[in-house]
C-alpha cells in the first residue's frame, strides 16, 4: 500500500470518530500483542478448562503450539506455593521462547499462598511478593511491577514477565460469550462511555484523587461521565465503570460494550466463586456475567492501597492507544501481586491491528504518542482502611 493510501485511509477513519458523538480518535499505528504471542495453559484435569482452551484457540487462531499443558488435581481455592513451584516449572519447559503472555483458561485455583495466580504465573512466585506487613495491619507493600506504566510491548522478552490473564467463567456457554465478545471488540472504536464514579463508601473511593487527570487528558477523547453516586443504572453505553464499594447494585440493568472495562476496589472482588452466590464481598467474576469483557480483583486483604487496584488514567491511557485488554490492564497496576487479573486477554478495541494487514508497509508503524502521567511513590497514599 502506498503512503497516500495509507493517508487517505486514516482520513477516512478520523472523520466518523473525531472528537464529536463518541470522542474516540483512532491512536498512531500501534502493534498490539498478538496471538501467536499468547500462551494458553490448559489443565487436563478440569473438562471445562480443556473445552475452553480448545475453543480459544480456534477462536483466537493461536498455534497449536502455544497450547502448554498441566495437571492440576487441586480443587481448593488456594494452592500450595511448593505445588505451584512444581506446575509452574512444568508450564515453563513447554512455553516457546516468543511467548510474551499467558492466559490461564480455569478459575479454580484463583490464588497461590500470597499471590493471585495471574502474578504467580506472570512472575514465578516469590515469597518476596507477599505484603511486609506493619505491626497491627493485616496488610503492607508488596514489590512494583516493572511493566507498570510502561512502554513495553515485549514484557518477557524486555522485563522477563510474562502478563497472566484468566479467562473465567463458570460454564462453557459463559466462556464462549466472554470470548466472542473480545473477538467482535476488536478495532471497532467503540463510541461508549467512561464511567468514574466516587461513591458514599470514601475508603473504596480512593482512585477519585485519578479522575480529574482522566478528564485533563482524554475528555476529547472518549465521553467521560464522572459521577458521585453509588451506582449507575440502565445505561447502554458502558465502555468503562470504575468504581469502589463492597457490592455493586444493578450492574445486569446496564448494556456494556464489546471490550468493556469494569472493576470495583475493594478486599475480596478476586475471589472466584463457586456458584451464584458470592462467600464475602462481590466477585469480579459477576461483572463478566453482566457482559463486560475484562475485570480485576484481589485475593488477599490489599487494605485500600490505590497501587494495587487499577490506575482510571493509566489504563484508558494504554487501552485508548490500542493496547490489548491483558496489556493495558496489567501496566495500570503498580503493585499486582495480589490482583486476579481476569476476561479475554486479546480484545483490543482501540486498535487497528496493522499487522494482520498484509498490504500494510512495515514502515508504516509510528510511536505511540506520549503521555506524561504523574506516577506518585507509595508513600503519597498510604491505606486508610479496606
Amino acid at each position: 500500500m502506498t503512503r497516500y493510501r495509507l493517508l487517505f485511509l486514516l482520513l477516512l477513519l478520523l472523520i466518523p470518530l473525531g472528537v464529536n458523538a463518541g470522542k474516540i480518535v483512532p491512536p498512531l499505528v500501534k502493534k498490539a500483542l498478538q496471538p501467536e504471542q499468547l500462551g494458553v495453559v490448559v489443565n487436563d484435569a478440569d473438562p471445562l478448562s480443556i473445552k475452553i482452551a480448545e475453543y480459544y484457540v480456534n477462536a483466537r487462531r493461536i498455534p497449536e503450539e502455544n497450547l502448554i499443558h498441566i495437571n492440576i488435581k487441586h480443587r481448593g481455592d488456594n494452592m500450595p506455593p511448593k505445588r505451584f513451584i512444581s506446575i509452574y516449572n512444568q508450564v515453563k519447559k513447554q512455553t516457546p521462547h516468543h511467548i510474551q503472555a499467558y492466559a490461564l483458561t480455569w478459575m479454580h485455583p484463583f490464588r497461590v499462598g500470597c499471590m493471585s495466580i495471574t502474578s504467580a504465573f506472570a512472575t514465578g512466585y516469590d515469597s518476596k511478593y507477599c505484603a511486609i506487613k506493619t505491626i497491627g495491619k493485616s496488610c503492607g507493600i508488596t514489590p512494583k511491577s516493572p511493566y507498570f506504566s510502561s512502554n513495553s510491548e515485549a514484557p518477557f522478552d524486555d522485563l522477563k514477565i510474562r502478563p497472566t490473564m484468566m479467562i473465567a467463567a463458570g460454564g462453557f456457554e459463559e466462556a464462549k460469550r466472554l470470548i466472542v465478545r473480545g473477538i467482535r471488540s476488536d478495532g471497532s472504536f467503540p463510541r461508549g462511555t467512561a464511567y468514574l464514579l466516587k461513591t458514599k463508601d470514601r475508603n473504596r473511593s480512593v482512585r477519585a484523587r485519578f479522575f480529574p487527570q482522566v478528564k485533563q487528558l482524554f475528555s476529547d477523547k472518549i465521553a467521560l461521565s464522572i459521577l458521585q453516586q453509588d451506582e449507575i443504572i440502565g445505561r447502554d453505553d458502558v465502555m468503562f465503570y470504575i468504581t469502589g464499594k463492597t457490592r455493586v447494585k444493578q450492574i445486569n440493568s446496564l448494556q456494556f460494550l464489546p471490550g468493556a472495562v469494569a472493576d470495583h476496589l475493594t478486599s475480596g472482588g478476586g475471589h472466584m466463586p463457586r456458584g451464584k452466590k458470592d462467600r464475602w464481598q462481590m466477585s469480579a467474576l459477576r461483572w463478566l456475567e453482566a457482559g463486560a469483557t475484562g475485570s480485576y480483583g484481589t485475593v488477599v486483604e490489599p487494605c485500600n492501597y490505590v497501587t494495587k487496584f487499577p490506575r482510571p488514567d493509566i489504563l484508558l491511557n494504554y487501552y485508548l492507544q490500542g493496547e490489548t485488554l491483558i496489556e493495558a490492564y496489567w501496566k495500570s497496576v503498580a503493585w499486582p501481586s495480589e490482583g486476579l487479573f481476569i476476561g479475554e486477554p486479546l480484545a483490543a478495541p482501540y486498535s487497528l491491528r496493522w499487522s494482520d494487514k498484509s498490504d500494510i508497509e512495515e514502515n508504516t508503524e509510528s510511536p505511540k504518542s506520549s503521555i506524561s502521567l504523574q506516577i506518585p511513590s507509595a508513600v503519597d497514599f498510604p491505606p486508610t482502611g479496606n
